[in-house]
């Protein structure tokens, strides 16, 4: 067994599915103290991540995301998933990328013009909030799409034999042609954690002490 990804990956990849899964429940019922709090916290684990993929291990790269068109269509006929994302996988991981910084930070400039506004609606124009609110509220349902698409070609590469989940939960992959360089995870959440707290403190007392009461 070859490790292929490293402990902040795996940690990164469950978190973001933790946080998205909070964000959505706590924005529809209405939770808007823990629903910024998870949004800060998930700012802070997107910034470490783009961090992570310029000093982190061979497959958490984000040089190594960018591949061509052409590589992509082969690697969506091919029964092989490579090492790390293939370039198919590439394109999908660029997208939720784009897809949740969107998310993210047209929050920070969203208002529902009564009781709730992100913290940066006060330094931009009404005009920008307006379209930061909509592009919130519907960029979310594209974000639900491109990970009801992602949980298909989960299944189809487990009908084809590979199992992408576990190689997530245990970061370990047999049959690896080309061993990649790993560094510690350790340093990734360290990162994390100084985005966190660099974050929380700007922007997250209120919502942090009404949640604490």
């Amino acid at each position: 067994m070859t490790k292929v990804w490293d402990g902040f990956i795996r940690g990164f990849h469950w978190l973001l599915v933790l946080g998205i899964a909070v964000l959505y429940v706590t924005g529809e019922e209405g939770y808007l103290e823990a629903h910024f709090i998870t949004g800060y916290l998930l700012l802070a684990l997107m910034l470490a991540r783009v961090v992570w993929g310029v000093i982190g291990s061979d497959t958490a790269k984000l040089s190594a995301l960018f591949h061509s068109p052409k590589s992509a269509l082969k690697a969506m006929r091919s029964d092989d998933a490579g090492v790390g994302h293939n370039p198919a996988g590439s394109y999908m991981v660029l997208l939720f990328f784009i897809l949740i910084f969107i998310q993210l930070i047209s929050g920070l400039m969203s208002t529902d013009d009564i009781l709730v506004e992100g913290p940066l609606v006060a330094y931009v124009p009404s005009s920008w909030s307006e379209i930061a609110s909509d592009l919130h509220h519907d960029n979310f349902d594209i974000l639900l799409m491109a990970i009801a698409l992602h949980i298909l070609a989960i299944i189809i590469y487990r009908i084809k034999g590979k199992n992408l989940v576990k190689t997530l939960l245990t970061g370990k992959e047999q049959g690896v042609a080309a061993v990649p360089r790993m560094r510690s995870g350790k340093l990734g959440y360290i990162i994390f954690m100084l985005f966190s707290i660099a974050i929380l403190g700007i922007w997250g007392g209120q919502p942090l002490q009404v949640l604490l009461g």
